[in-house]
């Protein structure tokens, strides 16, 4: 199995667009080693070089496919490697790429659960924006932890795990989360025996998430907010990092806490790193924190293999 990271930022990138905190002040000027990051999505494959599975589809899709040449075979006039899309929730920063696909030559194949196609044929109905070019072709995405397949990714076996988070404002489900909300997926490649844990949100380690991360060979995680009170802290918001659904890396109960009891071959990976967490500067203490806990941090065009 080969995971490419097409894009490792959250929400806006890094860096947003009217940001001037620290980390995007010092990446536009030159005077913070950073590396500039696109809006979370990766893309997964099994044996065949011209088969991916795209995970996620975010507002940055046509330059990450740009930057990813292996994901345009050029077989043909028109031709795409990728055979199936897959979204964890209905978020903007996961959803709206799909626009950006609006030329395929067929419906496009997105799975899905229930509460994220409700959100993305009502509350922001790209479904039905797309039903004027090229259609999508919906599947129903069970967070049940139960095995499916994809196509293409033959000896991948797929699971989604409902997840506690946050969907999106336009939810009716904002305030009360639902389970199918968000998912984590979690794929096994069968012939090496090796698994992926991606779970770009993550508010809290629920007992089945504890058990998937500790089968997991390799989990690619949220890497959000640093602190709880973060965006508090730079009076850039009144919310905490758990108010809207994501697990701090740091403080009781964080992330790092929670990679500390997983077994000491496990690759733990941070993604979905927002433009504000202190660890996307290459110097500061909490990086090297992260770098003695034997944590890294996904940058765009990072590749894994199990």
């Amino acid at each position: 199995m080969k995971i490419r990271i097409l894009g490792s930022a959250a929400g806006g990138g890094f860096p947003q667009w009217n940001c001037n905190c620290r980390n995007c002040h010092g990446v536009r000027t030159g005077s913070l080693r950073a590396t500039p990051r696109t809006q979370s999505s990766i893309a997964v494959s099994a044996r065949d070089p011209a088969a991916w599975v795209l995970v996620n589809a975010s507002p940055d899709i046509l330059a990450q496919l740009k930057a990813h040449p292996v994901l345009q075979p050029a077989r043909q006039a028109r031709d795409t490697a990728i055979g199936a899309i897959v979204l964890v929730d209905a978020q903007i920063d996961h959803s709206t790429g799909l626009f950006m696909l609006r030329e395929s030559t067929r419906p496009l194949p997105v799975w899905c659960t229930d509460h994220a196609f409700e959100d993305l044929t009502k509350g922001n109905p790209i479904f039905g924006v797309l039903g004027h070019y090229c259609g999508v072709d919906r599947h129903a995405l069970q967070p049940d932890g139960g095995a499916f397949e994809l196509p293409g990714t033959q000896g991948l076996t797929w699971r989604a795990h409902a997840v506690t988070s946050r969907p999106a404002p336009y939810s009716p489900h904002r305030e009360s989360p639902q389970p199918g909300d968000n998912v984590a997926l979690e794929i096994t490649d069968e012939a090496s025996g090796r698994t992926l844990l991606y779970a770009p949100g993550l508010g809290e380690v629920e007992p089945h998430i504890a058990d998937a991360l500790a089968r997991a060979d390799c989990v690619l995680v949220d890497g959000t907010f640093w602190t709880d009170t973060e965006m508090i802290d730079l009076g850039l918001s009144k919310k905490r990092a758990r108010d809207i659904g994501h697990l701090p890396q740091s403080g009781p109960g964080g992330m790092l806490e929670q990679f500390a009891r997983l077994r000491p071959a496990v690759r733990r990976i941070l993604i979905h790193v927002n433009n504000t967490n202190p660890i996307l500067d290459e110097d500061s203490p909490e990086r090297a924190q992260l770098a003695a806990a034997r944590v890294e941090v996904a940058y765009d065009g990072m590749e894994i293999e199990l």
